[in-house]
Parts: C-alpha cells; structure tokens; sequence
C-alpha cells in the first residue's frame, strides 16, 4: 500500500497570488486537501481531489483541533498525500506546532511549508511598513487571546512599552477593550500611542481604521470591525496615510464575475484581482471536443492542399494541435499553409508552438478577419476553419464569396457545467460586475441565473449584441476586442466614477 505523507502547509494571509511556489506543488499533487476557514477557497477551487473543510470561525469550530490532528494521521494511513492548509504560516500561532508533534508520534512522514504571515503582510498591504528607520528598529509580535484551557488568572503576555518597537497582536480584535486598557495601566503605553485594526489584511475586503490607544475602542465599534483582524501599535503607523497602496486601486473591492473556462479564466482573473478586485469565478462553458475527429484527421493528412488555416478562438488552436501530435505529427505538418488568427489571445496560442500567424485583424472579430481577407487571392483558394460547433457561420460564407472553398469542420462544442454550487451563485448576485467575453458565456450565464442586479461588461459588439438579445442592457464595452482592453474598459470605467481621471 502506499505510504501517506502529509504538507503542513501554510496558505499565505489570504491574497491567494501570496502563496509560495512550494504550496502551489503540493496542492498539484494532493490526494486530500485539508483547510482553514483562512486559507483563500481560491486554492482550493479547481482542485479534484477530495476536500475537507475543518474551518474554526468566531469561535464555532468544525472540528475541534484533537479531531483535526486524528483527521490528517487518518488520510495519510490511507496512503494519501495529505495538505494541511493553514491561514498564514502552519508554525506562528497556527498550532501547526501540535499537528506535527501527532504526526511524529504516529509515525506520518511530513513536510512543512512555511507561508506568508499576516503579521507583517497585512500591515504592508494597509500602507504601514513594521519596521522604519525612523520609528521601530524592532518588533514584537503577541497572541491576543488567551488559550481555551488557560487557568483563571491567566492572562496575555504584554509587552513592555519601547518607543522604538512596533508591536503587533494576533486574534485580538475580541479582547481589544482589555488590551488597550492594560497596555495604558500596567504596562505605561502612552494614550496617544497609534494604533490600526486591519480587517481580512491582503484581501479585496480589506478595511483599515487607526486611531490611538486611547480611542481606537470606540472607533472599531463605530466601523463594526470584526475578526479576522491584526492590531499593530506603534509610530509606524503614522505611515499609514502616506504610504497606503492596495485600498487605492481603481478596482478596490469591487465583486467581479469571470464567466470564462476555468481553463481561461486565470489571466482575466489574475488582471482584475491585481487591480484589487474581488474576483468571482463563475465558468458558464466548458470546451467538449467532438467524440468524432476523424474529418480533422483527413483534414491534417491533407494540409498540403490548403492555402490557408483560420483560426478563430485559442480552443480551436490548443484542439487542432493536440489532434495533430497524438497522430505523430508536429507543426511542419503546416510548412506549405498560410495561418490567421482571430486576434492576439489566438495568436499567443499558436506561438505556444512556435508559429507566428500570417495574418491577424485589426478588430477582433470575424468581420474585420473577412475584411483583411479582401486584399488576399482567396479566388480558389481552399480555407480549412476548425472551428466551435454553434460557431457563427460569417466568416465561412464571406470567404465562399469571395471565391474560396472553405471546409469548416467542427472540432469542439461549449456546454453549460453540469454542477454550479450554490454558495456560487449566491456570491453571483452580490456582484458590482458580471464580465462577458463570448456570446457563449453570456448565453449559458442568463440560463444559470435570469437576472442580476450587477453591471454587465463585454469583450465586444458581437458579445455585446448577444447580452442585448437576450433583454439586458451593458454598463461597458472594450474598445479593443482582448482581455486586455476589457480590464481597462472596466478600470477606466470606475476611475471616471470615482473621480481618478
């Protein structure tokens, strides 16, 4: 049987592009993904193998920490490579600590992975650096809670005030009354020392209130912050104001929805999420090769006979490539034809292999395709367009016109995902923004969910003419048919709404 091992891994403070790369390989290769209710659902999304949630939320644990401890030795005497994924780093008050000692005693191999902590990321993201020249050569990170089977008396183990220290406590946002209040009485904090609360640091949430010792109490309670939050004390804070980055993004906050593949969806999200967008992803298609490809074969035999290879979406590039190498063949397959691509997205799919497409059109769509074919000696020239099953038919039909034969064979169709889990949907109609970038994606979307309160933003007209057909009306439209010019449609649209241009 083989033998289990176990990653005691940390998730990072909840921006999932902080993970480590050696997470990222562990997560690749795991038979059982056990998380936190602080590890970003986002790196566990997509994943399939088997998930267990054991999340510990204000107080109301999933499991307790024992029975979590017997559930990692439990899947890994299965035989199974087990992720252990902890908010923050496993080793600083994740209890990671504990879980590694049972793994020792029951005889588990395991690794751990160290991840970015919340102590000094939430703060960096806040605008308010833990160490400064000018205010803290040092630092001092405390839990601010006691443990659960603490004796009566016990407290937490306060600092000493240093004026040249920053000091910052973890899981206190509960305790903060207390806190203050010691600090001020028995350990001779000044009132006016700074002090900010950094709610869900990292994460489009994020929420950032500073104040003092002496006010910061009531300033929490006036804002409803609530916990997962950091407090950090010291002259650094001061900084805050100054040096503030994240919450400044056009996009901060903003709930957006990709409607792409999951496939594809990582650069729209991945451009979104980097403009402080709260991205969520909703895959409305999925690519089904056809069972029957046996025309595409012929097709590929036959290469030499075309003048031309037109390609309209990157689906059909990654297909028709994967058809040609599973049949021993490579791209000098494709020495003697000419290629087009619908647009840059396409192009950077045939590059991937090496290829540098003949022709690409100004606009992307099939149109502005058909446009350039115009200046082109398509009179008997014979086209082959691998193509989408429900693939509009404006491009096959211009180029017969024009006088070529074209043989368009279907290679792929786009379906609805069988399974959208609920807590999608609903996290759907909380959205500022629903994306579109084909009109399959706003098709299958409206079947999924008929109405929404959100914005509507397109790719382009042909997407666009498809959300107004189906009875809604669009917020925003790209200028420039790519991802690209969607992110910045939808960043130009809200810079102007709140003033930044």
């Amino acid at each position: 049987m083989k033998k289990g091992f176990v990653y005691l891994t940390g998730a990072g403070p909840g921006d999932p592009d902080l993970i480590t790369v050696k997470a990222l390989n562990a997560l690749a290769q795991a038979d059982c993904i056990i998380y936190d209710f602080l590890a970003n659902s986002a790196l566990v999304d997509g994943h399939a193998c088997e998930k267990i949630y054991v999340g510990k939320k204000g107080g109301h644990h999933t499991l307790p920490q024992e029975a979590i401890n017997a559930l990692i030795i439990q899947k890994a005497r299965e035989g199974k490579t087990v992720v252990r994924l902890k908010g923050g780093d496993p080793f600083i008050f994740g209890r990671g600590g504990e879980e590694a000692e049972d793994l020792v005693d029951a005889g588990i191999p395991f690794a751990i992975i160290p991840g970015i902590s919340s102590f000094y990321s939430a703060p960096a993201y806040a605008g308010i650096p833990v160490t400064h020249r000018d205010f803290a050569t040092a630092m001092e990170v405390v839990t601010g809670h006691r443990r659960e089977d603490a004796a009566d008396g016990e407290d937490v183990n306060f600092p000493e005030y240093d004026s040249d220290r920053t000091f910052i406590f973890l899981m206190g946002v509960k305790n903060l009354p207390h806190i203050t209040d010691s600090l001020m009485s028995k350990k001779h904090f000044p009132p006016e020392t700074p002090v900010a609360l950094i709610s869900w640091g990292t994460r489009p949430e994020q929420r950032v209130v500073t104040g003092t010792l002496q006010d910061i109490v009531a300033r929490i309670e006036k804002e409803k912050i609530k916990p997962p939050s950091i407090i950090i004390a010291g002259g650094v804070v001061t900084l805050r104001e100054k040096l503030r980055w994240f919450d400044n993004q056009p996009l901060f906050g903003k709930k957006i929805v990709v409607t792409r593949t999951r496939r594809q969806s990582s650069k729209l999200s991945q451009k979104l999420r980097s403009l402080g967008a709260a991205v969520i992803e909703f895959p409305t298609i999925e690519i089904r090769p056809e069972q029957d490809l046996s025309g595409l074969e012929t097709a590929i035999r036959n290469l030499r006979e075309f003048a031309w290879l037109f390609f309209t979406s990157q689906n059909a590039a990654a297909i028709f490539f994967d058809r040609i190498f599973s049949m021993g063949l490579d791209v000098r397959a494709l020495a003697a034809v000419k290629i087009a691509a619908i647009g840059p997205a396409t192009g950077d799919e045939l590059n991937k292999y090496g290829l540098k497409p003949d022709l690409i059109p100004k606009e992307f769509v099939a149109e502005s395709l058909l446009e350039e074919a115009l200046s082109l000696q398509m009179q008997g020239a014979r086209v082959l367009l691998p193509c989408a099953r429900e693939a509009r038919s404006v491009l096959a039909d211009g180029l017969q016109k024009l006088g070529a034969t074209v043989e368009r064979i279907h290679i792929y169709e786009t379906i609805k995902p069988e399974n959208i889990e609920h807590e999608t949907i609903a996290a759907v109609q909380e959205a500022d923004l629903i994306t579109f970038t084909s009109s399959s994606t706003a098709r299958n979307f409206f079947s999924l969910v008929p109405s929404v309160q959100a914005d509507l933003a397109s790719i382009g007209p042909v997407t666009s003419d498809t959300v107004r057909e189906l009875g809604h009306s669009l917020a925003i439209e790209a200028s420039e048919y790519t991802i690209d010019g969607l992110v910045q449609a939808i960043t130009n649209h809200y810079s102007n709404i709140q003033g930044y241009v």
